[in-house]
């Protein structure tokens, strides 16, 4: 059924990089046709960013368009059965288009916390709920004991608390994480069935499972992109009927781990790679979503978006040394995953955080069009509230502007500056097409603060990535009042608590932009030139 209102399909992939989309890196060795018809169907967004180089930030900040430093969450992820990141008081996109109408679904991947209603930290190991905490050190033969079977029943037959439909979602079925135990589905606030075994020891390896825990019977995880597809078919169906129109978001558990890739697909890529193949695995599941949408007549009433949470993981497929070193399995066959810019997820530099983007509504936005604007991941809900026609509470999206001008004026930006985060909690500001960091090394995995500090590295890089996109030469020294206004931008939006107009707000926590502690070679000293 047709609406005035938009039908809204957010298709939100799992550490995929730039350079994996071959419409973005035609030099790249995957090749992603259904990715690629898509972009000509609609919008290429060649600068766009998640507001954190790793993943539950990033998730943050699409659902609540603020950006996730704002929150408790100063750096990292959500653990293993972590509390909810998104404060149930805070007005979320799913939330707001409800008070506009619409259905709201999420399929896939939360992690965002599901509000477990029992206590179980990988931190803090509690000999009453073993069952729950051990990681992968434990025995190969461990199997579940009378009494571990009774907790989990008790524990997993209890509604979570800060879930999907908690969050503003009207249906939900989906993993947590889907490498993190309980190896279950989850439909709305309840395990699907009661886990009742630990994950088997073939799960147990790199790319695959990463914490012991319970389990259903007979998971495994190359069921987890068919069930997203089918899944996503019954629900489009199911709306399309409807007189209402629907919010629909997909958070794919792929590319990223575990790198199960189903028979068909294997060796797909021709890169002798799982991330590989997976990679084009989920593009046929992005393609099976799209005939879903054509299939059940709603294809030309909705505006589909495509994006990754952040970039390509640097150890993804790769072999390691034994001393946490990697060596890139693609990029020697003369693949790219971040394409010409520097750095993978969990960095500050572009690689962690530059991703994919493509967006399509016919009628409003013409088939084969660039934008090179700049964007963010956050500005999904004030674009939603654009395409409803309503203003949002300065309380809301506080740092989420709107993406909707684009679509008819792809020339005319609507942001001229954006915060960047990496998984070590280290910021980098794009004003214009200047870009500072905020540390010594990449802020994350592929070149570590502490020994960029202990290389005597500078405190600070700052990059002209008009001349410069691959982040290789640092000007700081060259432009210190260009630093210095920079810092100055930056510390303002992180004092205003917003970095749109409106009433100031107070961030969650405290904000510290430096993070010296995580670099003891530096002294502190050093901030007094800035």
């Amino acid at each position: 059924m047709m609406h005035s209102k938009p039908n809204i399909v957010y298709f939100f992939v799992d550490d995929m990089g730039y350079g994996d989309a071959s419409c973005l890196n035609p030099d790249g060795m995957i090749k992603t046709p259904n990715i690629d018809r898509f972009a000509t169907e609609g919008m290429v967004f060649t600068d766009a960013h998640s507001s954190s180089a790793v993943c539950s930030p990033s998730r943050y900040s699409v659902l609540t368009g603020r950006y996730n430093w704002r929150s408790t969450l100063q750096r990292g992820i959500v653990g293993v059965y972590g509390d909810p990141l998104i404060a149930g008081t805070r007005l979320t996109v799913p939330g707001f288009l409800k008070t506009h109408g619409y259905h709201t679904a999420c399929i896939g991947k939360w992690h965002l916390g599901q509000g477990w209603d029992f206590e179980a930290t990988p931190e803090d190991f509690r000999p009453e709920v073993p069952a729950f905490t051990q990681p992968d050190r434990l025995p190969e033969d461990l199997e579940a004991t009378s009494a571990q079977k009774a907790l989990w029943r008790e524990a997993f037959s209890k509604p979570t608390t800060g879930g999907p439909t908690k969050r503003g979602f009207d249906y939900y079925f989906g993993v947590d994480v889907p490498n993190w135990p309980p190896y279950c589905f989850i439909e709305n606030d309840r395990t699907v069935g009661i886990p009742s075994e630990f994950i088997p020891e073939r799960l147990m390896a790199q790319n695959l499972a990463s914490w012991r825990g319970p389990a259903m019977p007979y998971w495994h995880f190359e069921q987890l992109l068919p069930t997203w597809a089918k899944k996503a078919d019954d629900y489009i169906g199911e709306r399309a009927a409807a007189e209402e129109p629907f919010f629909l978001y997909l958070p794919m558990t792929s590319p990223h781990t575990p790198l199960s890739v189903n028979k068909e697909f294997i060796g797909r890529s021709g890169l002798a790679n799982l991330y590989a193949d997976l990679v084009i695995e989920t593009d046929d599941v992005f393609g099976r979503v799209l005939d879903s949408l054509e299939r059940h007549g709603v294809a030309d009433n909705t505006l589909v978006v495509f994006t990754s949470d952040n970039g390509c993981a640097h150890y993804v497929g790769a072999k390691e040394d034994g001393r946490g070193n990697y060596e890139s399995a693609m990029e020697p066959q003369g693949h790219f995953p971040s394409g010409p810019y520097r750095g993978y997820k969990s960095d500050a530099w572009d690689g962690g955080h530059r991703i994919p983007c493509i967006a399509r509504w016919p009628g409003a936005i013409e088939p084969g069009s660039i934008c090179g604007q700049l964007v963010c991941l956050s500005d999904l809900m004030a674009t939603c509230a654009d395409i409803v026609g309503d203003a949002l509470p300065d309380s809301a999206g506080e740092d989420s502007f709107s993406m909707l001008s684009l679509f008819r004026h792809p020339d005319e930006p609507v942001r001229d500056h954006v915060v960047h985060h990496s998984i070590d909690g280290k910021f980098a500001i794009r004003d214009g097409e200047w870009k500072l960091v905020l540390c010594p090394g990449s802020g994350g995995w592929t070149h570590p603060d502490r020994e960029a500090a202990e290389q005597g590295l500078p405190l600070v890089q700052l990059y002209d990535l008009h001349a410069d996109p691959g982040e290789t030469t640092n000007l700081h020294a060259q432009e210190p009042d260009r630093v210095k206004a920079m810092l100055a931008r930056l510390k303002k939006l992180v004092a205003d608590g917003r970095s749109t107009p409106g009433r100031a707000q107070q961030n969650d926590v405290p904000v510290d932009i430096w993070k010296l502690e995580t670099m003891p070679a530096i002294d502190p000293r050093v901030l007094d030139d800035y």
